[in-house]
């Protein structure tokens, strides 16, 4: 990816720009001993001592707007490749490393203040260092009746997750984290520094309450890209409900999937839905001996009446979708009662209401919860769940968006079932779940480990993935850093004109390409036309 003509003359202007550093953040903060630098390394990199590994070259730590700028103007005068992070959790997708190799990590945990956060209007105002658990304690501490949505894991940025379209585990619009934001502060590649829609308003008092102001919405283009750094940003919050109802649809037939599907959809669709749930089939992921083996590689993927016979076997119901439901304990009774009336009109369909909270909940009785995300507490609990031995290496998410229909579920099951049985691996997740609004997530998981053969076979696997989801319509929103050309290259409608289109606006907004050169295939003019996929 790199061309050596490139990386010499990064080398020849690097110490100069890293002198110019010192003096804008504080020597201290500015990294070079490999020791150090070698922490911004992807921990789950599938390219291990391989060429397409990629390095930073040193890292620096700016306290405050202001010093990103100067930062990046130095960069600029210098011809130095930026790779901003915020916290650099971004496991699975490539961590805190960046896209080049070279690149200096311009790395944003310093900047760590919750800035606002307003009670009345449910809103806060942020910095890229703000984790979940920040945010959350900060609430906590001052008894506001107010919820954070968070991912699995708490330890990550807000910003950074929102950029990456990351979501969580609580309702719309908050779970999906990017929908939930409202009013951005950007340094541009060339240094310029705008504040989005009121923001840009002198003395706005609405910055974080209304997207809209006069002229074009623009906050889309500074995720997944690398047209500016974002300094601040504003999320709406959810305000504390007064209790949370469980429950779980079931539904014992192989093709009740499509019936539970539609029906799940239109619920969405009206509202009467808004939390995390999935579509998860026990059966299919039970289906790993020789029978249930054979059933996936039948030409078909198996007939319906043979799987609901291997259900039989197995005792099992086949299909589950969890739902909770956020409110007044009236209400989300009446609304778990419509919700349940609909579903049970596919024959054989069951429904579990579970027990009910009632917030606020007390320290010991957060304690007594499991999956605290569905109730905004960030955790690191999901890494209990992974079997870490000694061969463990990390994992890759290919994360395959399908649309919400039971028939296209089905396919993508046995699509990606038979493409993990092709290349000998177990496959990790691939239920459908839903984060976004209007589709489901199909996560193929790939597990990492310390035999090269085996990593090259999961990289393998891994393109399969993406080549494969692009023949059947179903995108890829969001991939690894070694992965993210070919993503894009399936994106190719009319010759990739959105490719080019990015390409144009890096030009005019970095013209110097300093930022995040390669980030989901947007190259520097200066190396676009000399990379390799």
């Amino acid at each position: 990816m790199n061309k050596p003509e490139q990386m010499n003359t990064v080398s020849v202007s690097l110490a100069a720009a890293l002198d110019r550093f010192r003096t804008i953040v504080g020597a201290e903060w500015v990294y070079t001993h490999r020791d150090d630098v070698s922490l911004y390394d992807d921990a789950f990199t599938p390219f291990a001592g391989e060429q397409k590994e990629t390095h930073a070259a040193a890292s620096v730590a700016p306290a405050s707007t202001e010093e990103v700028q100067q930062v990046v103007l130095a960069a600029n005068e210098h011809r130095i490749p930026l790779y901003p992070i915020s916290t650099g959790r971004n496991l699975a997708y490539g961590g805190s490393a960046p896209v080049l190799s070279g690149s200096v990590i311009l790395d944003l945990k310093r900047m760590d203040r919750i800035l606002k956060v307003s009670e009345d209007n449910a809103f806060a105002l942020v910095e890229p260092g703000v984790t979940y658990f920040d945010l959350y304690r900060h609430i906590r501490e001052r008894g506001l009746k107010l919820w954070i949505d968070c991912p699995d894991t708490g330890w990550g940025s807000f910003i950074g997750n929102a950029l990456d379209h990351g979501a969580g585990m609580t309702q719309l619009p908050f779970k999906d984290h990017f929908s939930a934001r409202c009013g951005m502060e950007v340094v541009l590649g060339d240094g310029r520094l705008v504040r989005t829609g009121m923001g840009a308003l002198p003395d706005s008092k609405l910055w974080q309450q209304s997207r809209y102001a006069a002229g074009p919405l623009v906050e889309g283009i500074f995720s997944q890209s690398n047209f500016g750094v974002v300094t601040k940003m504003g999320f709406w919050l959810m305000p504390e409900p007064e209790a949370v109802l469980s429950a779980r649809v079931i539904a014992p037939k192989h093709d009740d999937v499509v019936p539970l599907v539609k029906i799940l959809a239109r619920l969405i669709y009206s509202g009467e839905i808004n939390c995390y749930t999935n579509v998860r089939s026990p059966v299919f992921s039970q289906a790993n001996d020789d029978e249930g083996m054979a059933l996936w590689r039948q030409d078909d993927g198996g007939r319906a009446e043979q799987w609901d016979a291997y259900a039989e076997k197995l005792d099992s119901h086949f299909w589950q979708i969890p739902l909770r439901f956020y409110g007044a304990p009236d209400v989300i009774r009446a609304q778990w009662a419509n919700v349940s009336r609909q579903f049970k009109e596919i024959a054989g369909v069951t429904t579990e209401p579970a027990e009910m909270l009632q917030f606020p909940l007390s320290d010991s009785q957060i304690s007594e919860l499991s999956h605290l995300s569905y109730y905004g507490i960030p955790s690191l609990a999901v890494f209990t769940g992974i079997a870490m031995d000694k061969d463990f290496k990390g994992h890759l998410d290919a994360s395959v968006v399908v649309p919400m229909d039971g028939n296209e579920i089905l396919k993508a099951s046995r699509v990606f079932r038979r493409l993990y049985d092709d290349a000998g691996l177990p496959q990790v997740m691939g239920f459908a779940e839903h984060y976004h609004t209007r589709t489901m997530i199909m996560f193929q998981g790939l597990y990492l480990n310390h035999d090269p053969e085996h990593n090259a076979n999961v990289r393998r696997t891994y393109s399969r993935i993406v080549r494969t989801a692009a023949e059947h319509g179903w995108g890829i929103y969001r991939t690894h850093i070694g992965f993210m050309d070919e993503v894009m290259e399936t994106y190719s409608f009319n010759d990739h004109a959105l490719r080019g289109l990015h390409e144009s606006m890096k030009d005019a907004l970095d013209p110097r390409g300093i930022l995040s050169a390669g980030r989901y295939g947007i190259w520097p003019k200066h190396i676009r036309g000399r990379r390799t996929p």
